[in-house]
Parts: C-alpha cells; sequence; structure tokens
C-alpha cells in the first residue's frame, strides 16, 4: 500500500525526517578509525615464508637427494677381507687370508684388486700361493645380462627420476597451499564488506524508525509506518547476524594460514581490514597467458609428477627386459709375487687367472612374468598420462571461463549499483517533495544493498578465478 504525506513539511519532527533521508549516504560504508590493512601480497609472502607447508614443502627435494645418495651408495668402492684359520691337535690345518678392494662402475665393470696369503697343512692345494702371497688385479665384465642395464644402474636412474618428481611435488604442494589461502582471503574480503553495508544499512534503518515514531507521536505520520520502519529494521539485523558470522568464520580460517617463524600460530587481530573496495583491482585475462596454455600444462607439476613415474616404469622395463639374457660373467685377474714388498717386481703377464661363469633359466617364466606386469604398469601409466593431460586442459578452459565472466559480472553488477544508486537518490528527491512513501523509499534502499553484495561477491569471485586459472595451469608458486 503507497501512502502518501499531506503535510510533507508541517513540523519540526518532519523536517528531521527529510533531512535523515536527504544526508543519507548513496555508500554505505563507514570509515574507521586508521584500521591495519593485510593486503592480498603480504598475506600471500605470509603464508609462502612462514607456514608449515612450505616448510614440509622443502622436505620432498630434500627426501629426493637422499634417495639419489643411497642409490649411488651401490656403485661405492668396497673394501674386504677373509680370514679364515683351523688349528688342531697343535696342527694348522690352513691359515686362509684374502683382502683387497672392489670398485663397481656405471658401465657393468668391477674393478678388483687385492692380496691373498694362503698356509696349512691341509689347505687345498688349488689356494696355495707363494710364502709372500699374491697381488692379483681384475676386472668382472658382463657379456650377457647386465651388459647395458642392471639393478644398480636401474635403481641409480629411478632414484634420480625420483628426485625430479620430489621437485615437482614441492611445486605442487605449493599450489594447493596458495590456492586455499588465496581463496581464504578472499572469502574474508567478501565478508568484511558485506558486513560493512549491512551495519550502515542497519543504522540508517535505525536512524530512520526512531524520526518515524516522533513523527507519528506528533501526529505528523500515521502509525503504520512506525510498523513498516521497525520491519525493516528487523530484517537488516538478521542481515546483519549472519554476515558477522560469516566474517568471524573467514577470519577463523584465515587466521589458519597465519603462522610466524618457530611454527608458531598467529591470530588475526580484531582491527585487521583487507583491501578496501577502492583498493580493488580486477584481474583481466591475459591472452598471453591463455595462448601459453598448452605450453604451460605440458610443465604442470601434475603432469611432470605422472610423466616421471612413467619414465621410472620405463626403466624397470628395460631392466626385465635385460633379464631375458643368460647370465655370462667374464673375469680377469693378473697375479704377481711381492718381491721386497713390491709387487711388480715379479710381474709376468703370463700369471694370471681367469674364467667365466654362465646361468641361464630354461623357462624363464618369472622373468618373463615380471616383465608382462611392468609393460601393464607401464601402459595404465601411458593412458593416466593422457587423460591428466585432457584434465588439465579441461579444467584450464574452465577456469579461464569462469575468469573472463566473472570480470564481465563485476563490471556489470558496478554499473547496476550505480544505476540503482541513481534510483535512489531520485526517489528521495521525490519523498522530500511528497510524491512519494516511506515504502517505496525502503524498497529502493533493499535493492541498492542487494545490488552493493553482489558487486563484493562478483569480486571476490573473480580474484578466486584468477587464482584458480593459475592454479590450473600450474604457476600460482611462479
Amino acid at each position: 500500500m503507497k501512502l502518501a504525506f499531506r503535510k510533507p513539511f508541517a513540523s519540526s519532527n518532519t523536517w528531521l525526517l527529510v533531512l535523515l533521508l536527504a544526508l543519507m549516504p548513496i555508500k554505505f560504508l563507514q570509515a574507521q578509525q586508521t584500521p591495519v590493512t593485510l593486503t592480498f601480497e603480504e598475506f600471500m609472502e605470509r603464508v609462502k615464508n612462514h607456514h608449515p607447508m612450505t616448510f614440509a614443502a622443502e622436505l620432498q627435494p630434500l627426501r629426493g637427494q637422499a634417495t639419489v645418495r643411497q642409490a649411488r651408495g651401490a656403485f661405492d668402492p668396497k673394501a674386504y677381507t677373509d680370514l679364515d684359520q683351523k688349528y688342531f691337535k697343535d696342527s694348522e690345518y690352513w691359515n686362509l687370508l684374502d683382502g683387497g678392494l672392489k670398485i663397481p662402475t656405471w658401465f657393468g665393470i668391477e674393478v678388483k684388486g687385492g692380496y691373498e696369503q694362503n698356509s696349512g697343512e691341509f689347505q687345498n692345494p688349488e689356494l696355495e700361493t707363494p710364502d709372500a702371497g699374491l697381488w692379483y688385479a681384475g676386472i668382472s665384465v658382463p657379456i650377457g645380462q647386465g651388459l647395458f642395464i642392471d639393478q644398480r644402474r636401474a635403481t641409480l636412474r629411478q632414484a634420480q627420476l625420483f628426485r625430479q618428481s620430489t621437485e615437482a611435488e614441492q611445486q605442487q604442494m605449493m599450489n594447493e597451499l596458495l590456492l586455499a589461502a588465496g581463496a581464504a582471503y578472499w572469502e574474508w574480503f567478501q565478508a568484511y564488506h558485506v558486513l560493512a553495508i549491512f551495519d550502515d544499512a542497519f543504522l540508517l534503518a535505525d536512524q530512520r524508525a526512531a524520526a518515524v515514531r516522533v513523527s507519528a507521536q506528533l501526529g505528523d505520520r500515521p502509525f503504520i509506518d512506525t510498523l513498516e520502519a521497525g520491519i525493516q529494521v528487523q530484517n537488516r539485523v538478521l542481515s546483519q547476524q549472519k554476515a558477522r558470522l560469516d566474517l568471524q568464520n573467514s577470519a577463523a580460517l584465515l587466521s589458519v594460514f597465519l603462522w610466524q617463524d618457530g611454527f608458531v600460530p598467529v591470530e588475526l587481530a580484531a582491527d585487521t581490514r583487507p583491501l578496501s573496495r577502492e583498493q580493488w583491482a580486477s584481474l583481466p585475462v591475459d591472452p598471453n597467458l591463455f595462448g601459453q596454455r598448452d605450453s604451460l600444462i605440458v610443465n604442470h607439476p601434475m603432469l611432470l609428477q605422472s610423466q616421471l613415474k612413467l619414465d621410472q616404469l620405463r626403466v624397470e622395463e628395460r631392466w626385465k627386459r635385460e633379464q631375458l639374457k643368460p647370465t655370462l660373467n667374464l673375469n680377469y685377474n693378473a697375479l704377481s709375487e711381492p718381491v721386497g714388498g713390491d709387487p711388480t717386481t715379479n710381474y709376468s703377464v703370463n700369471n694370471y687367472k681367469w674364467g667365466f661363469g654362465f646361468s641361464m633359466p630354461l623357462l624363464l617364466r618369472k622373468e618373463r612374468g615380471g616383465l608382462q606386469l611392468t609393460e601393464i604398469k607401464v601402459m595404465e601409466a601411458e593412458l593416466g598420462l593422457y587423460q591428466k593431460n585432457v584434465d588439465l586442459s579441461y579444467k584450464a578452459d574452465i577456469a579461464f571461463n569462469e575468469w573472463r565472466i566473472s570480470l564481465q559480472q563485476a563490471q556489470g553488477f558496478a554499473q547496476v549499483v550505480t544505476d540503482y544508486a541513481g534510483l535512489l537518490r531520485g526517489e528521495r528527491q521525490r519523498f522530500q517533495a511528497g510524491e512519494s512513501s516511506l515504502f517505496l523509499v525502503n524498497r529502493r534502499e533493499v535493492s541498492y544493498i542487494n545490488a552493493q553484495v553482489k558487486l563484493i561477491e562478483a569480486m571476490a569471485k573473480n580474484q578466486k578465478a584468477g587464482l584458480k586459472t593459475n592454479y590450473a595451469l600450474g604457476i600460482l608458486n611462479q
């Protein structure tokens, strides 16, 4: 029902009501007293430098380095000494001493050198050595299985790929952390400014309700207007309470990402505020970034992890194929009897020991079964890699679309807010002239408030869409 004032300027109280309506701010934001502003850049920098997940991410490359170091241990030189003695009934049955150094190499060849001295009444004649012992130096060469790759080389190569994978895992962990932290900031930004809108809206409705009650008591306004003004106050109280709850929850979530050195959690101070609406800047879609989509996705940490996992399986597959070959090792050792402590004095090319060892399973069922299982793993990893590439491209397209549309929505809502402000201004002027009613003014205010809330939501959505786009491309931490 439309209510019109018959005597719009009949008393000083009516003038007070009109003055309040005329001086009501179009922009429902109150200035705070020197608040502390936490910018988005400062917040994200704090997360990068102090959040425990950052330190956890930094541990991943260390884990990869430790794995490589462990695998390189298979190529460490190895000193050995074997001493075997037997004495029985005052007789020395044997005294066998063999010691030296083994040096594995990357090419599968093992270099070996040492000293052997054996004695005793009942020693095996083939182990007999001169009294001064024998020096020997030689190599062991795998001619069959292990010539191109062996267990040691396969393990080391897989460890090197794993180290690269841990670096990609570190990037992915940081991307996920910054995405969650950035989204929490813009949720806080949205809740803060929405509450500011409803705070001012409540103050405005409360002041108006007080003026309407005074005018009604003096007989200048019908008492039904006090009921309408009171309902408007209650509605805005409910909206204010919900907005305050949202701000408290968003501030609590934001505090989850605030830490100091030493893993000390930090609570968000009550006087801390986010960027103001004037400081907010929309993120336009970078056309160059969209053009680089394919190249960026190729280097996406998640895709790199899958690719490196596939490379590890291919190394395993190569080693499984190598095991189908027979084992054939050729050994050669040059021998020399030391004279005067010098092992080279009595050296001759005619003094040597050589041999070879051969073995091969006849059916190769274990080896063929192991190879088949690895081939299946490789095919599964390849299919998973193709699917992940498609998924990442799809998610990047969605993120780009959301980024672009959210910017258009933010710009559109900004214009809507301007238009509603014009309507509200005009309705107030009509009210001052006695051509409108409090009901219509309230309705214009509600529309203007809702438009402002939607604008704030669009601002936050645009910023979060930018974060999602950079996350989808794997460059959020760059």
